[in-house]
């Protein structure tokens, strides 16, 4: 099992793959809904990085053109806020918010040919998060975990564009599947880094074979 973990731009790193390089994509994109709305900057001053609330953007077609070039299928996170092919595979995380104003949920795009999944999960605020949330689009572990045992196999290699707090580094690594994870933000790439090694020094349930982590920076912006 490798987990590479990469400080660079997604789009630049994805330029130098070849057609179909992963299995999966699971990603969880900029929905641009933070820069409206304004929810979380009141909640901790840790939840933007330095560069801003900027950071939320809309991912253009070029990147969606790009992820589905470089892997044979994937889950997009937020998959109502973008332009994507039709899909009868969606999955709806049931959050049970109980904030009148929030979703009481969130949907998930998939590519895959097979029926629409829920996802019982709840998750607001940090109840059902296993730290404190330092990224404000940070998803539980546990969300991650079922998602790779309900649509990736053994051996599968596992691509992540936007990895934010690295919560699928851990699920990756309790697993035992390959990751090769993107993240652009200096700030929130070392604090991801920081839970992740935090975790495996604390030992895994599933105890899978040793990791390598690989960090690479880049000036790409």
């Amino acid at each position: 099992m490798t987990i590479t973990l990469l400080n660079t731009d997604c789009m630049a790193f994805m330029a130098t793959l070849p057609d179909k390089a992963f299995d999966l994509a699971i990603v969880d994109p900029p929905y641009g809904i933070l820069n409206k709305t304004k929810r979380g900057s009141q909640r901790s001053p840790h939840l933007y990085s330095v560069r801003g609330e900027d950071w939320d953007y809309v991912p253009d077609k070029e990147y969606f053109d790009e992820l589905m070039r470089v892997s044979n299928n994937q889950i997009i996170c937020g998959g109502n806020y973008f332009s994507l092919p039709l899909s009868n595979a969606w999955i709806f995380w049931h959050k049970h918010q109980p904030i009148s104003n929030y979703s009481v949920g969130e949907m998930l795009w998939t590519s895959f040919e097979m029926n629409t999944k829920i996802f019982d999960f709840p998750c607001y605020g940090n109840i059902g998060q296993d730290v404190v949330r330092f990224h404000p689009t940070q998803k539980p572990v546990k969300l991650y975990e079922w998602l790779l045992t309900n649509y990736a196999k053994p051996g599968q290699r596992i691509l992540d564009t936007h990895g934010g707090s690295m919560s699928i580094a851990i699920a990756c690594h309790n697993l035992g599947y390959d990751l090769t994870l993107c993240e652009l933000d200096e700030d929130y790439y070392n604090a991801g880094v920081a839970r992740f090694e935090q975790h495996k020094a604390q030992g895994s349930l599933f105890e899978p074979e040793p990791v390598r982590t690989t960090s690479v920076q880049s000036s790409c912006i």
